[in-house]
């Protein structure tokens, strides 16, 4: 677990791949951390094996995983063979099995309005993921007050598109901000 905040803190910026077109700039970036939001049963092992040969973190959103169910057999084939360093979910079930699988369980929520934040703080509270990402980030004063009634790590996504936006990111709290936009891994 030390490994994953210890590299998103040496490179916040984490690239989200939505493309295998795409790969191949991430690993060439500088991040540290690879999200994969779109892949298959056919590339899953490829695409995590080709990030983790450049040593960079890999963690594979489980959601948008195509070919294989989104039960807890689907989760425990992509934990022991395509073995990432960890799961991305919205889904506090799944976060639990991967959780108690012994491997790190990234949790997404998206805000809304303010039902959608208090539910966070309480699914935070009770299914306890060793990360939670928030979107979208471009919310520095939502992140803000996450941050200080979270005692975890917390990464922000969604709608970024400038290095400006990854600043105020990571000045409201965040650890590090995941983005799709290839121009801004090389920060």
């Amino acid at each position: 677990m030390n490994d994953v905040i210890e590299k998103i803190e040496m490179n916040p910026v984490i690239a989200a791949v939505r493309k295998e077109a795409d790969i191949e700039a991430a690993v060439q970036s500088q991040v540290t951390t690879v999200f994969l939001l779109h892949a298959d049963i056919f590339n899953i092992k490829r695409l995590v094996e080709k990030v983790k040969s450049h040593e960079k973190n890999v963690f594979v959103h489980i959601d948008f995983l195509e070919g294989l169910g989104k039960d807890e057999k689907a989760i425990e084939y992509i934990t022991e063979v395509i073995a990432p360093n960890g799961i991305i979910s919205t889904k506090s079930g799944n976060i639990k099995f991967v959780k108690d699988r012994g491997m790190f369980a990234i949790q997404r929520f998206f805000l809304v309005d303010s039902l959608s934040y208090e539910t966070t703080i309480k699914t935070v509270n009770n299914v306890k993921p060793d990360m939670i990402e928030i979107m979208p980030a471009v919310m520095p004063g939502v992140i803000k007050r996450i941050c200080r009634e979270v005692s975890l790590p917390v990464i922000a996504g969604g709608l970024i598109s400038t290095k400006e936006d990854i600043i105020e990111i990571l000045k409201s709290g965040a650890i590090g901000a995941s983005t799709g936009s290839k121009e801004l891994w090389v920060l």
